[in-house]
Protein backbone atom coordinates (compact mmCIF):
# COMPACT_ATOMS: atom_id res chain seq x y z
CA UNK A 1 0.00 0.00 0.00
CA UNK A 2 1.20 3.69 -0.84
CA UNK A 3 -0.40 6.45 0.73
CA UNK A 4 -0.83 9.52 -1.58
CA UNK A 5 0.35 12.98 -0.37
CA UNK A 6 -2.32 14.80 2.09
CA UNK A 7 -1.54 17.24 4.32
CA UNK A 8 1.60 19.31 3.66
CA UNK A 9 4.21 20.04 6.32
CA UNK A 10 5.89 23.31 5.69
CA UNK A 11 9.92 23.44 6.40
CA UNK A 12 9.99 25.51 9.32
CA UNK A 13 6.78 23.07 11.23
CA UNK A 14 8.99 20.20 10.60
CA UNK A 15 12.46 21.83 11.89
CA UNK A 16 10.05 22.68 15.06
CA UNK A 17 9.26 18.90 15.44
CA UNK A 18 12.34 18.02 15.06
CA UNK A 19 13.46 19.54 17.44
CA UNK A 20 17.33 19.24 18.67
CA UNK A 21 17.69 16.49 16.12
CA UNK A 22 21.71 16.08 16.06
CA UNK A 23 22.15 17.10 20.06
CA UNK A 24 25.72 17.95 19.62
CA UNK A 25 26.97 15.70 17.49
CA UNK A 26 27.67 17.12 14.17
CA UNK A 27 24.71 17.35 11.75
CA UNK A 28 24.56 13.84 9.34
CA UNK A 29 21.90 11.89 7.66
CA UNK A 30 22.11 9.50 9.76
CA UNK A 31 20.95 11.51 12.58
CA UNK A 32 18.27 13.58 10.61
CA UNK A 33 16.89 9.77 9.28
CA UNK A 34 16.50 8.81 12.45
CA UNK A 35 14.77 11.84 13.91
CA UNK A 36 12.09 11.74 11.11
CA UNK A 37 11.42 7.89 11.61
CA UNK A 38 10.89 8.88 15.37
CA UNK A 39 8.64 11.12 14.19
CA UNK A 40 6.51 8.78 12.10
CA UNK A 41 6.84 5.59 14.86
CA UNK A 42 4.97 8.25 17.46
CA UNK A 43 2.51 9.91 15.13
CA UNK A 44 3.76 13.22 14.76
CA UNK A 45 3.82 12.96 11.51
CA UNK A 46 1.15 11.07 10.14
CA UNK A 47 1.63 8.94 6.57
CA UNK A 48 0.47 10.48 3.76
CA UNK A 49 2.05 14.10 5.46
CA UNK A 50 3.77 15.55 2.08
CA UNK A 51 6.87 16.32 2.76
CA UNK A 52 8.90 19.44 2.10
CA UNK A 53 10.89 20.03 -1.58
CA UNK A 54 14.99 19.42 -0.65
CA UNK A 55 16.19 23.05 -1.06
CA UNK A 56 13.51 24.36 1.47
CA UNK A 57 14.25 21.89 3.95
CA UNK A 58 18.01 22.37 3.78
CA UNK A 59 17.43 25.89 4.08
CA UNK A 60 14.97 25.90 7.36
CA UNK A 61 17.41 23.31 8.69
CA UNK A 62 20.83 24.99 7.71
CA UNK A 63 21.74 22.06 6.48
CA UNK A 64 22.90 21.18 2.68
CA UNK A 65 20.67 19.94 0.28
CA UNK A 66 23.32 17.25 0.02
CA UNK A 67 22.72 15.98 3.45
CA UNK A 68 19.28 16.29 2.63
CA UNK A 69 18.75 14.43 -0.28
CA UNK A 70 20.81 11.67 1.30
CA UNK A 71 18.56 11.42 4.17
CA UNK A 72 15.66 11.07 2.10
CA UNK A 73 17.25 8.14 0.48
CA UNK A 74 17.68 6.44 3.70
CA UNK A 75 13.61 6.91 4.46
CA UNK A 76 13.02 5.82 1.56
CA UNK A 77 15.68 2.32 2.13
CA UNK A 78 13.98 1.85 5.13
CA UNK A 79 10.12 2.13 4.00
CA UNK A 80 9.35 5.61 5.45
CA UNK A 81 8.92 7.89 2.64
CA UNK A 82 7.34 7.20 -0.69
CA UNK A 83 8.68 9.62 -3.88
CA UNK A 84 7.54 9.59 -7.36
CA UNK A 85 8.43 12.47 -9.73
CA UNK A 86 6.33 15.34 -9.89
CA UNK A 87 4.88 14.73 -6.97
CA UNK A 88 7.67 15.25 -4.43
CA UNK A 89 8.32 13.29 -1.29
CA UNK A 90 5.38 12.32 1.65
CA UNK A 91 5.54 10.07 4.50
CA UNK A 92 4.50 6.28 4.48
CA UNK A 93 5.05 3.18 7.58
CA UNK A 94 7.26 0.62 6.02
CA UNK A 95 5.15 -3.32 5.68
CA UNK A 96 5.98 -4.06 9.09
CA UNK A 97 4.62 -1.43 10.85
CA UNK A 98 1.25 -1.34 8.73
CA UNK A 99 -0.76 -3.16 11.42
CA UNK A 100 0.31 0.24 13.70
CA UNK A 101 -0.95 2.46 11.02
CA UNK A 102 -3.67 3.91 13.03
CA UNK A 103 -1.77 4.70 16.23
CA UNK A 104 1.86 5.84 15.40
CA UNK A 105 3.11 2.47 15.95
CA UNK A 106 2.48 2.65 19.44
CA UNK A 107 0.73 -0.79 20.18
CA UNK A 108 2.79 -3.66 18.85
CA UNK A 109 1.28 -6.34 17.33
CA UNK A 110 0.05 -9.49 20.27
CA UNK A 111 2.69 -11.62 18.48
CA UNK A 112 5.51 -8.48 18.66
CA UNK A 113 8.87 -9.57 20.64
CA UNK A 114 8.84 -5.96 21.29
CA UNK A 115 8.23 -4.80 25.12
CA UNK A 116 6.14 -2.12 25.26
CA UNK A 117 7.56 0.95 27.42
CA UNK A 118 5.67 3.43 25.38
CA UNK A 119 2.32 2.91 27.09
CA UNK A 120 1.85 3.48 31.35
CA UNK A 121 -0.94 1.14 31.31
CA UNK A 122 -1.04 -2.38 33.71
CA UNK A 123 -2.71 -5.56 32.89
CA UNK A 124 -6.24 -6.74 34.25
CA UNK A 125 -6.67 -7.25 37.39
CA UNK A 126 -7.37 -10.53 38.70
CA UNK A 127 -10.61 -9.36 40.04
CA UNK A 128 -12.53 -8.82 36.81
CA UNK A 129 -13.33 -12.28 35.63
CA UNK A 130 -15.05 -12.38 38.76
CA UNK A 131 -16.72 -8.42 38.26
CA UNK A 132 -17.56 -9.69 34.74
CA UNK A 133 -19.34 -13.12 36.15
CA UNK A 134 -21.63 -10.99 38.57
CA UNK A 135 -22.49 -8.41 35.34
CA UNK A 136 -23.38 -10.77 33.35
CA UNK A 137 -26.13 -11.79 35.94
CA UNK A 138 -27.65 -8.05 35.78
CA UNK A 139 -27.08 -7.91 32.42
CA UNK A 140 -30.76 -9.08 31.78
CA UNK A 141 -32.23 -6.69 33.57
CA UNK A 142 -31.40 -4.27 31.10
CA UNK A 143 -32.08 -5.84 28.04
CA UNK A 144 -36.10 -4.54 27.76
CA UNK A 145 -35.42 -0.81 27.49
CA UNK A 146 -33.48 0.92 24.90
CA UNK A 147 -30.06 0.77 25.98
CA UNK A 148 -29.05 4.63 25.58
CA UNK A 149 -27.62 5.91 29.32
CA UNK A 150 -26.13 9.36 27.93
CA UNK A 151 -25.59 9.84 31.77
CA UNK A 152 -24.47 6.70 32.43
CA UNK A 153 -26.00 3.77 34.75
CA UNK A 154 -26.99 5.04 37.90
CA UNK A 155 -25.56 2.22 39.83
CA UNK A 156 -22.22 2.95 38.73
CA UNK A 157 -23.15 6.91 38.72
CA UNK A 158 -24.05 5.93 42.57
CA UNK A 159 -20.65 4.23 43.06
CA UNK A 160 -18.18 6.91 41.54
CA UNK A 161 -20.03 9.48 43.91
CA UNK A 162 -19.49 7.38 46.85
CA UNK A 163 -15.49 7.17 46.03
CA UNK A 164 -15.64 10.88 45.81
CA UNK A 165 -16.91 11.04 49.14
CA UNK A 166 -14.96 8.58 50.71
CA UNK A 167 -11.95 11.02 49.40
CA UNK A 168 -13.09 13.97 50.97
CA UNK A 169 -15.31 15.64 48.50
CA UNK A 170 -19.27 14.71 49.29
CA UNK A 171 -20.59 14.26 45.68
CA UNK A 172 -24.08 12.84 44.55
CA UNK A 173 -24.33 11.04 41.26
CA UNK A 174 -26.12 13.46 39.61
CA UNK A 175 -22.36 15.13 39.18
CA UNK A 176 -21.39 12.00 37.80
CA UNK A 177 -21.39 11.60 34.48
CA UNK A 178 -19.78 8.46 32.38
CA UNK A 179 -17.60 8.43 29.38
CA UNK A 180 -15.51 6.53 27.02
CA UNK A 181 -12.52 7.10 28.66
CA UNK A 182 -10.58 10.44 30.30
CA UNK A 183 -9.53 11.53 26.82
CA UNK A 184 -13.14 10.98 25.75
CA UNK A 185 -14.14 12.84 28.70
CA UNK A 186 -11.79 15.67 28.46
CA UNK A 187 -12.61 16.32 24.82
CA UNK A 188 -16.31 16.68 25.74
CA UNK A 189 -15.15 19.49 27.79
CA UNK A 190 -12.67 21.04 25.82
CA UNK A 191 -15.32 21.31 22.97
CA UNK A 192 -17.94 22.68 24.80
CA UNK A 193 -15.73 25.00 26.45
CA UNK A 194 -13.22 26.34 23.96
CA UNK A 195 -13.58 27.72 20.65
CA UNK A 196 -11.18 28.15 17.73
CA UNK A 197 -8.28 30.53 18.00
CA UNK A 198 -8.80 30.09 22.57
CA UNK A 199 -5.71 29.23 24.63
CA UNK A 200 -5.15 26.46 27.38
CA UNK A 201 -3.12 26.29 30.03
CA UNK A 202 -1.17 23.17 30.75
CA UNK A 203 1.55 21.89 32.65
CA UNK A 204 5.53 21.67 30.56
CA UNK A 205 5.74 18.26 30.49
CA UNK A 206 1.90 16.88 29.88
CA UNK A 207 -0.01 14.15 28.99
CA UNK A 208 0.50 13.46 24.92
CA UNK A 209 -2.99 13.08 24.05
CA UNK A 210 -4.30 15.61 25.75
CA UNK A 211 -2.29 17.90 23.71
CA UNK A 212 -3.47 16.42 20.27
CA UNK A 213 -7.24 17.15 21.40
CA UNK A 214 -6.39 20.85 22.27
CA UNK A 215 -4.59 21.54 18.95
CA UNK A 216 -7.31 19.16 16.98
CA UNK A 217 -9.63 21.79 17.83
CA UNK A 218 -7.37 24.69 16.36
CA UNK A 219 -6.79 25.54 20.22
CA UNK A 220 -3.37 27.07 21.22
CA UNK A 221 -1.57 25.07 24.32
CA UNK A 222 -0.23 27.90 26.92
CA UNK A 223 2.67 25.96 28.33
CA UNK A 224 3.98 26.19 32.41
CA UNK A 225 7.51 24.87 32.68
CA UNK A 226 7.48 22.21 35.81
CA UNK A 227 9.93 22.64 38.30
CA UNK A 228 11.99 19.79 40.09
CA UNK A 229 9.62 19.68 42.79
CA UNK A 230 6.53 20.31 40.89
CA UNK A 231 4.74 23.45 40.11
CA UNK A 232 5.89 26.85 40.44
CA UNK A 233 2.23 28.48 41.32
CA UNK A 234 3.42 31.85 40.83
CA UNK A 235 4.29 31.59 37.51
CA UNK A 236 1.22 29.37 36.83
CA UNK A 237 -0.65 32.53 38.26
CA UNK A 238 1.25 34.81 36.17
CA UNK A 239 0.69 32.99 32.87
CA UNK A 240 -3.14 32.65 34.14
CA UNK A 241 -3.31 36.47 34.52
CA UNK A 242 -1.32 37.57 31.24
CA UNK A 243 -2.79 35.04 28.84
CA UNK A 244 -6.13 35.02 30.20
CA UNK A 245 -6.64 31.09 29.06
CA UNK A 246 -10.47 29.65 28.47
CA UNK A 247 -9.30 26.73 30.20
CA UNK A 248 -6.67 25.08 32.32
CA UNK A 249 -5.75 20.99 31.82
CA UNK A 250 -3.87 20.18 35.06
CA UNK A 251 -2.40 16.80 36.43
CA UNK A 252 -2.24 17.32 40.37
CA UNK A 253 -2.06 13.23 41.02
CA UNK A 254 0.91 11.83 40.53
CA UNK A 255 1.71 13.67 37.42
CA UNK A 256 1.79 12.58 33.90
CA UNK A 257 4.95 12.11 32.87
CA UNK A 258 6.68 13.54 36.19
CA UNK A 259 4.89 11.41 38.95
CA UNK A 260 4.78 14.56 41.23
CA UNK A 261 1.45 15.22 43.46
CA UNK A 262 0.40 18.99 44.52
CA UNK A 263 -0.19 18.70 48.26
CA UNK A 264 -3.04 20.50 49.73
CA UNK A 265 -1.45 24.20 50.25
CA UNK A 266 -0.37 23.93 46.69
CA UNK A 267 -4.19 23.00 45.68
CA UNK A 268 -5.53 26.03 47.84
CA UNK A 269 -2.76 28.43 46.36
CA UNK A 270 -3.91 27.10 42.59
CA UNK A 271 -7.51 27.42 43.62
CA UNK A 272 -6.94 30.91 44.58
CA UNK A 273 -5.24 32.28 41.43
CA UNK A 274 -8.22 30.31 39.33
CA UNK A 275 -11.06 32.27 41.14
CA UNK A 276 -8.91 35.57 40.41
CA UNK A 277 -8.56 35.03 36.82
CA UNK A 278 -12.11 33.24 36.28
CA UNK A 279 -10.95 30.17 34.90
CA UNK A 280 -11.90 27.01 34.97
CA UNK A 281 -10.04 23.79 35.13
CA UNK A 282 -10.34 20.50 33.77
CA UNK A 283 -8.29 18.39 36.26
CA UNK A 284 -7.00 15.09 35.40
CA UNK A 285 -7.18 12.53 38.24
CA UNK A 286 -6.37 9.26 36.06
CA UNK A 287 -3.41 8.22 38.00
CA UNK A 288 -5.20 9.72 41.55
CA UNK A 289 -5.19 6.42 43.13
CA UNK A 290 -2.60 4.94 41.92
CA UNK A 291 -1.22 5.87 45.61
CA UNK A 292 1.80 3.65 46.25
CA UNK A 293 2.62 5.36 50.01
CA UNK A 294 0.61 5.46 53.05
CA UNK A 295 0.24 8.57 53.16
CA UNK A 296 -2.99 10.80 53.91
CA UNK A 297 -3.77 11.67 50.53
CA UNK A 298 -4.77 15.79 49.60
CA UNK A 299 -8.09 16.12 49.28
CA UNK A 300 -9.60 16.31 45.42
CA UNK A 301 -9.32 19.72 43.75
CA UNK A 302 -12.96 20.58 43.71
CA UNK A 303 -12.84 20.10 47.74
CA UNK A 304 -10.94 24.04 46.98
CA UNK A 305 -12.59 25.36 44.35
CA UNK A 306 -15.77 24.78 42.56
CA UNK A 307 -14.07 25.85 39.09
CA UNK A 308 -12.53 22.60 38.73
CA UNK A 309 -13.63 19.82 36.47
CA UNK A 310 -12.25 16.70 37.26
CA UNK A 311 -11.70 13.71 35.06
CA UNK A 312 -11.33 10.25 36.06
CA UNK A 313 -10.93 6.73 34.48
CA UNK A 314 -10.89 3.04 34.98
CA UNK A 315 -7.80 2.57 32.66
CA UNK A 316 -4.80 2.70 35.72
CA UNK A 317 -7.07 1.40 38.42
CA UNK A 318 -8.60 -1.34 37.09
CA UNK A 319 -8.21 -1.90 33.03
CA UNK A 320 -7.82 -0.10 30.02
CA UNK A 321 -10.34 -2.74 28.42
CA UNK A 322 -13.26 -1.18 30.51
CA UNK A 323 -12.99 2.06 28.08
CA UNK A 324 -14.84 3.94 30.53
CA UNK A 325 -14.14 7.02 32.37
CA UNK A 326 -16.26 10.04 34.30
CA UNK A 327 -16.62 13.80 34.64
CA UNK A 328 -17.13 15.11 38.12
CA UNK A 329 -18.96 18.69 37.91
CA UNK A 330 -22.06 20.48 39.67
CA UNK A 331 -25.60 18.87 38.03
CA UNK A 332 -26.13 22.01 36.02
CA UNK A 333 -22.58 21.40 34.39
CA UNK A 334 -23.47 17.31 34.16
CA UNK A 335 -26.72 18.62 32.29
CA UNK A 336 -25.18 20.47 29.71
CA UNK A 337 -22.79 18.09 28.61
CA UNK A 338 -25.25 15.40 28.52
CA UNK A 339 -26.99 17.83 26.43
CA UNK A 340 -23.94 18.53 24.07
CA UNK A 341 -22.40 14.98 24.17
CA UNK A 342 -25.43 14.05 21.69
CA UNK A 343 -23.60 15.93 18.75
CA UNK A 344 -20.43 13.23 19.25
CA UNK A 345 -22.46 10.26 21.12
CA UNK A 346 -25.60 8.76 22.61
CA UNK A 347 -23.53 7.12 25.50
CA UNK A 348 -21.19 4.58 26.95
CA UNK A 349 -21.56 0.28 26.70
CA UNK A 350 -23.66 -1.02 29.59
CA UNK A 351 -22.07 -4.29 29.97
CA UNK A 352 -18.94 -2.71 30.90
CA UNK A 353 -20.47 -0.15 33.18
CA UNK A 354 -21.76 -3.01 34.74
CA UNK A 355 -18.57 -4.66 35.12
CA UNK A 356 -16.94 -1.15 36.57
CA UNK A 357 -19.67 -0.88 38.88
CA UNK A 358 -19.30 -4.69 40.27
CA UNK A 359 -15.26 -3.77 40.18
CA UNK A 360 -16.17 -0.42 42.57
CA UNK A 361 -17.70 -3.02 45.15
CA UNK A 362 -14.12 -4.41 45.83
CA UNK A 363 -12.56 -1.26 45.21
CA UNK A 364 -10.36 -0.78 48.12
CA UNK A 365 -9.23 -4.88 47.66
CA UNK A 366 -8.53 -4.43 43.97
CA UNK A 367 -6.41 -0.98 44.59
CA UNK A 368 -4.11 -2.58 46.93
CA UNK A 369 -3.37 -5.25 45.31
CA UNK A 370 -2.65 -2.34 42.32
CA UNK A 371 -0.76 -0.76 45.02
CA UNK A 372 1.35 -3.79 46.30
CA UNK A 373 2.39 -4.54 42.48
CA UNK A 374 3.27 -1.41 41.36
CA UNK A 375 5.87 -1.23 44.44
CA UNK A 376 7.16 -3.63 43.34
CA UNK A 377 7.38 -3.30 39.92
CA UNK A 378 8.85 0.27 41.08
CA UNK A 379 11.88 -1.44 43.12
CA UNK A 380 12.16 -3.36 39.95
CA UNK A 381 12.94 -0.63 37.56
CA UNK A 382 14.95 1.34 39.75
CA UNK A 383 17.04 -1.99 40.51
CA UNK A 384 17.72 -2.74 36.66
CA UNK A 385 18.70 0.80 36.03
CA UNK A 386 20.83 1.51 38.36
CA UNK A 387 22.69 -1.73 37.15
CA UNK A 388 22.47 -0.83 33.80
CA UNK A 389 21.84 3.10 33.18
CA UNK A 390 23.34 4.23 36.51
CA UNK A 391 24.10 7.79 34.93
CA UNK A 392 20.59 8.13 34.19
CA UNK A 393 19.21 10.62 36.92
CA UNK A 394 14.98 10.31 38.14
CA UNK A 395 13.01 10.97 40.85
CA UNK A 396 11.20 7.65 42.64
CA UNK A 397 7.31 8.85 42.44
CA UNK A 398 5.13 8.47 45.61
CA UNK A 399 2.57 7.34 42.94
CA UNK A 400 1.85 6.88 39.21
CA UNK A 401 2.75 4.32 36.62
CA UNK A 402 6.66 5.72 35.51
CA UNK A 403 9.97 7.19 36.24
CA UNK A 404 10.43 10.47 34.51
CA UNK A 405 14.26 10.24 33.49
CA UNK A 406 17.05 12.68 33.34
CA UNK A 407 19.06 10.50 30.62
CA UNK A 408 21.96 13.25 30.65
CA UNK A 409 21.87 14.95 27.22
CA UNK A 410 19.35 16.34 24.83
CA UNK A 411 19.20 12.43 22.53
CA UNK A 412 16.07 11.33 23.54
CA UNK A 413 14.52 10.96 20.17
CA UNK A 414 17.62 9.26 19.13
CA UNK A 415 17.32 6.27 22.08
CA UNK A 416 13.92 5.65 21.08
CA UNK A 417 14.78 5.14 17.54
CA UNK A 418 17.68 2.81 18.67
CA UNK A 419 15.81 1.47 21.63
CA UNK A 420 13.12 0.24 19.06
CA UNK A 421 16.01 -1.52 17.03
CA UNK A 422 16.85 -3.57 20.46
CA UNK A 423 12.91 -4.45 20.66
CA UNK A 424 12.27 -1.84 23.23
CA UNK A 425 9.31 1.08 22.47
CA UNK A 426 9.45 3.84 24.44
CA UNK A 427 7.55 7.44 24.44
CA UNK A 428 10.88 9.83 23.95
CA UNK A 429 10.13 13.12 26.07
CA UNK A 430 9.61 15.26 22.70
CA UNK A 431 6.59 13.35 23.17
CA UNK A 432 5.23 14.75 25.91
CA UNK A 433 6.99 18.56 25.09
CA UNK A 434 3.99 21.54 23.77
CA UNK A 435 7.30 22.71 21.95
CA UNK A 436 8.75 19.13 20.61
CA UNK A 437 11.81 19.60 22.89
CA UNK A 438 12.77 18.18 26.40
CA UNK A 439 15.14 15.82 24.58
CA UNK A 440 17.10 14.87 27.96
CA UNK A 441 13.98 13.62 28.59
CA UNK A 442 12.42 10.09 28.57
CA UNK A 443 9.29 8.34 30.50
CA UNK A 444 10.13 5.11 31.27
CA UNK A 445 6.62 2.77 32.76
CA UNK A 446 6.58 -0.03 35.63
CA UNK A 447 3.42 -1.81 34.00
CA UNK A 448 5.46 -4.91 33.05
CA UNK A 449 6.57 -7.85 34.78
CA UNK A 450 9.81 -7.83 36.48
CA UNK A 451 11.44 -9.89 34.63
CA UNK A 452 10.19 -8.21 31.18
CA UNK A 453 11.38 -4.43 32.59
CA UNK A 454 14.48 -6.39 33.85
CA UNK A 455 14.83 -7.70 29.85
CA UNK A 456 13.86 -3.97 28.24
CA UNK A 457 16.32 -2.17 30.56
CA UNK A 458 18.86 -4.40 29.62
CA UNK A 459 17.59 -3.96 26.01
CA UNK A 460 17.39 0.13 26.46
CA UNK A 461 21.57 0.18 27.54
CA UNK A 462 22.38 -1.72 24.58
CA UNK A 463 20.47 0.68 23.11
CA UNK A 464 21.73 3.72 24.79
CA UNK A 465 25.58 2.28 23.81
CA UNK A 466 24.68 2.33 20.37
CA UNK A 467 23.91 5.97 20.60
CA UNK A 468 26.53 6.76 22.51
CA UNK A 469 29.47 4.93 20.21
CA UNK A 470 27.77 6.35 17.33
CA UNK A 471 28.09 9.43 15.76
CA UNK A 472 28.31 11.61 19.24
CA UNK A 473 31.00 9.71 21.13
CA UNK A 474 30.18 9.22 24.98
CA UNK A 475 27.35 12.21 24.32
CA UNK A 476 25.28 10.04 26.87
CA UNK A 477 28.14 10.30 29.63
CA UNK A 478 28.17 14.12 29.38
CA UNK A 479 27.94 15.76 33.13
CA UNK A 480 24.19 16.68 34.04
CA UNK A 481 24.33 20.59 34.17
Amino acid sequence: MVFTPSAHVRGRKLVELLGCWSGTARPSSQLLAAAVRQLVLDGRLPPGTRLPAERELAGALGVSRTLVARTLDRLREDGFVASRRGAGSWVKLPDGERDNESHGGWFPTADSEVLNLAQATPSAPPELGAAVDRARLRFPEQLSGHGYQPHGLPVLRERIAERYTKRGLPTGPGQILITNGAQHAFALVLRMLVSPGERVLVEHPTYPNALEAIRGLNVTPVAVPMIEDGWDLELLAANLRQTSPRLAYLIPDFHNPTGIRLDAAGRAQLARALARTCTSAVIDETLAEIDLTNDEPPPPMAAFTDRAILVGSASKSFWGGLRLGWIRASEDFVQRMVIGRAAVDLGSPILEQLVLAELLQDADQVLERRRTESIERRESLVAALREHLPHWRYRVPDGGLALWCDIGAPVSSRVSVAAEQHGVRLAPGARFSVYGSLERWMRVPYTLPADQLAAAIRRLAAATASVRDGPSPNILTAPIV
